[in-house]
């Protein structure tokens, strides 16, 4: 299933040949004809890899030649980037960013022998993917434009394993039939969706509530229909006829003449259709085509009954409140998993039963999982043979293969190529992990996972991803976290991933690994993409670690929590995209040849001045420096890094000033940190042209603020995004004013932030009155929390704030 990740990588790779940076280079350079080359050898490929794709899965030739494509694409990846990173390099030297301080190195940089090694490195990779590209026409592919899922779709009926006993779904059974009943009622047609991920039981508790006594008593005609992935209306209302009669039918697919035929058969008799297994997420075909036909006929009572995976199917077509199934208790899920191991007559002894309920554990109440797991363990008589499954993953076994990751992998197919990836790479995370949501979203964009469209930019684009990978329950468990950085609180967004979906993420992805992994298995870094190093001390060897990252140029994520920059000194950071090493310092040289960065996260390292080299990574993204409480300065330079979008400086207490001119970095969405300076390039205003900044905003040095003028600039009332807004007169949080300053309570007035702020925190501040916008009620609908500290000479508390709020003075 790694094979159907190349799409993406490819779709990627041929959009960054055809970068209009790319191109001013690569003509500049005198091998614009070589990039065209290879943009249209790529071009030739990516349409045709559907097909290829999809026979990989009985060909290994073609499975083979996948794997060796990726690694060349991968390989063109990192050549066009550093034709990327020249023209961004020349662009900060020559272009608006001369009024910027950058680093002597701009200079240093030959263009001949340049133009020798890019020619070298662009004809190599050519000559690969042209040979590649040759073996591929001996496959008889197919071209294919669109993305169309492979997936087998199983048809359901209404009949129940009367020898298998349900658990744990009486009370949702019960549930569905009071809501059925409690439409008598309604005049129109009512549609109650059951939504859940895959293998929870969906489907058996339909049949449970179709073959309800009551309910086969009460509907005058029961219906029963498995939609998959044929949600034509035609096709379907010719079944629902079918149905209604209990008759072969041989009709037109004519609208009209199937509504009329629908009428007739159906006229006013109450009726229960259930539509099983729906995955159409159009709006069109169900509000346009379907909806108006089922929901023009019947009588009073009628329900049309909806299973789904999908919480945006179960919110385009539920006009009742959609029931969610949860997996199973445990108590439940033991009763389920020992049924089925015990059958054979195999003793339910003490030591089977303590491994059987660390099975049952690792099922997490997936009634598909355990009866797949508890039908393998009926087979398997001997402690040993118990133990060696109970140490494997649920999937690593040939039922649970066939029979729960089938079933997940159907969900996964009907992903788009983005979502794929951004799903697949969860694997990185150790099971059961809290997965901060910015975090995933950022890595993501470094990886080149997501593109812009239209109506998205990148970071939006993340944001619906995410959003829909919980909707359809490849993510899950989302909540909001504190957390505390040298004692600053501030709240992240977590999720989780059900550990059936880490081990389809594992199956579909074979780029991701935990490096005990491959020190156990003795393996190497060559095909390893992305890596995570957990706590790894006394667990490994310093030796060890250095040993898996000697030569290794191919990786392109790592993360390594806790980290010391000894651990990293075979690492070779060339072709990395995304680097977060806690504790750790950055040497000047790593960071020179570390031009395709776009993720840097060296938080909680002891780190004073960030080498000027920092401000060389002009595709940077992100970069958070958190809990480095000794951290004085950032780059002179950082203004040049116009790609810049999240700089994250919690509990950086020692930050004396910010970078000049860092009003040019007008694609920030994140600055948590803003030191005020009376120096040039370093006030308050340089927040000008930062609109779109958004969650905590931490303002120190308030008192350094020049002019209420200076404050006016800022705009703070524009930054519709932030939902966090701290004022500190001082640089430190515990700051007393002494004297009253002349122009605080002006300044003050023109700090006003926009109205819809969660969170309010002013400290130090020296004025004698609040001002006119803090007592506006307006402020306060959506405010949850208001701090004033250490304003000494301020002494009236508007009526308004305690009122509303619980106030820390």
């Amino acid at each position: 299933m790694a094979e159907s990740l190349l799409l993406p990588v490819v779709r990627g790779v041929a959009g960054k040949a055809a970068d209009v940076l790319v191109q001013t280079v690569t003509r500049m350079c005198g091998v614009d004809n070589d990039r065209c080359k290879l943009e249209r050898q790529l071009l030739a490929v990516q349409c045709k890899l559907a097909d290829a794709e999809m026979k990989s899965e009985t060909n290994q030739y073609i499975k083979r030649w996948m794997m060796d494509f990726r690694s060349v694409a991968y390989e063109a990846d990192n050549v066009l980037g550093d034709f990327q990173y020249e023209a961004l390099r020349r662009e900060a030297q020559n272009g608006e960013s001369k009024a910027s301080k950058v680093p002597s190195d701009f200079t240093s940089r030959n263009p001949f022998l340049f133009r020798l090694t890019m020619s070298r490195k662009l004809s190599n990779v050519l000559e690969k993917i042209n040979k590649l590209v040759e073996e591929m026409n001996t496959f008889g592919l197919l071209e294919n434009s669109a993305e169309t899922p492979q997936a087998l779709y199983r048809q359901t009926h209404t009949a129940l394993d009367g020898s298998a006993e349900i658990f744990g779904r009486d009370d949702d059974k019960e549930a569905v039939v009071k809501l059925l009943f409690d439409q008598q009622d309604q005049q129109k047609v009512q549609v109650l969706p059951i939504f859940g991920m895959g293998g929870l039981g969906k489907t058996t508790l339909a049949k449970m509530v179709y073959n309800d006594r009551k309910i086969q008593q009460y509907f005058q005609l029961n219906m029963w229909h498995c939609v998959s992935d044929n949600f034509d209306a035609p096709a379907l209302v010719k079944s629902i006829i079918e149905l209604a009669t209990n008759e072969k039918y041989h009709l037109p697919d004519t609208i009209e003449v199937l509504r009329r035929q629908l009428e007739e058969v159906i006229g006013e008799q109450r009726f229960l259709l259930i539509l099983d297994d729906v995955w159409n997420e159009d709006e069109k075909k169900w509000e346009d085509d379907l909806k108006p036909l089922l929901c023009s006929v019947g009588g009073p009572g009628s329900v049309v009954l909806v299973t789904c995976r999908s919480q945006q199917v179960a919110s385009l077509m539920g006009t009742l409140g959609p029931h969610k199934l949860t997996c199973l208790s445990d108590d439940d899920s033991w009763e389920l998993f020992s049924e089925k191991a015990f059958a054979n007559g195999i003793e339910e002894q003490a030591e089977l039963v303590n491994i059987g309920r660390h099975i049952v554990k690792k099922c997490r109440g997936l009634p598909l999982a355990l009866k797949a797991m508890g039908g393998l363990m009926s087979s398997k008589q001997q402690v040993h043979e118990w133990e060696a499954i109970e140490k494997c993953n649920v999937g690593d076994n040939v039922r649970g293969q066939y029979e729960v990751l089938a079933i997940l992998k159907l969900s996964y197919r009907y992903l788009t190529s983005e979502m794929k990836q951004c799903f697949a790479f969860c694997a990185v995370f150790p099971k059961d992990c809290d997965m901060e949501k910015d975090l995933l979203i950022q890595l993501w964009m470094a990886n080149g996972f997501l593109h812009e469209d239209d109506t998205m930019d990148l970071a939006q684009k993340g944001e619906f991803i995410f959003r829909y990978l919980v909707w359809r329950s490849f993510l899950q468990d989302v909540k909001t976290k504190e957390t505390y950085c040298n004692h600053t609180k501030y709240e992240s967004t977590v999720c989780k991933m059900h550990d059936l979906m880490h081990d389809l993420a594992k199956d579909v992805n074979d780029e991701c690994s935990v490096v005990e992994e491959l020190v156990q298995q003795k393996a190497s870094l060559k095909d390893v993409r992305h890596m995570q190093i957990v706590y790894y001390y006394g667990k490994m060897s310093r030796e060890q670690i250095n040993g898996l990252f000697k030569g290794t140029t191919s990786l392109r994520t790592l993360l390594m929590t806790p980290a010391r920059y000894k651990d990293l000194k075979e690492l070779k950071i060339m072709s990395l995209r995304a680097l977060c090493c806690h504790g750790s310092s950055v040497s000047s040289g790593q960071v020179i040849n570390a031009k395709h960065l776009l993720y840097l996260d060296i938080s909680e390292s002891d780190i004073v001045k960030l080498p000027d080299s920092v401000s060389m990574l002009y595709n940077l993204q992100t970069l958070k420096l958190n809990g480095c409480s000794n951290l004085q300065q950032l780059p002179e330079g950082t203004s040049a890094m116009r790609k810049i979008i999240h700089i994250y400086l919690i509990g950086c207490h020692s930050l004396e000033h910010m970078p000049p001119n860092i009003s040019l970095l007008n694609n920030l969405r994140t600055l948590t940190t803003f030191v005020v300076d009376a120096e040039a390039g370093q006030g308050i205003e340089e927040l000008k042209d930062l609109r779109h900044l958004g969650n905590r905003l931490e303002l120190y040095n308030l008192r350094k603020i020049k002019s209420e003028s200076n404050a006016k600039e800022a705009n703070l009332h524009q930054k519709k995004n932030v939902g966090e807004l701290c004022m500190y007169w001082g640089r430190g949080r515990d700051y007393m004013p002494e004297d009253v300053v002349g122009n605080e309570e002006l300044v003050l007035d023109y700090l006003a932030p926009h109205s819809k702020l969660g969170i309010l925190e002013v400290r130090g501040y020296g004025g004698l009155e609040i001002s006119q916008w803090m007592r506006n009620p307006q402020m306060f609908q959506c405010l949850r929390k208001l701090i004033i500290s250490s304003c000494p000479q301020c002494k009236d508390l508007p009526i308004v704030w305690l009122s509303v709020l619980s106030i820390c003075r």
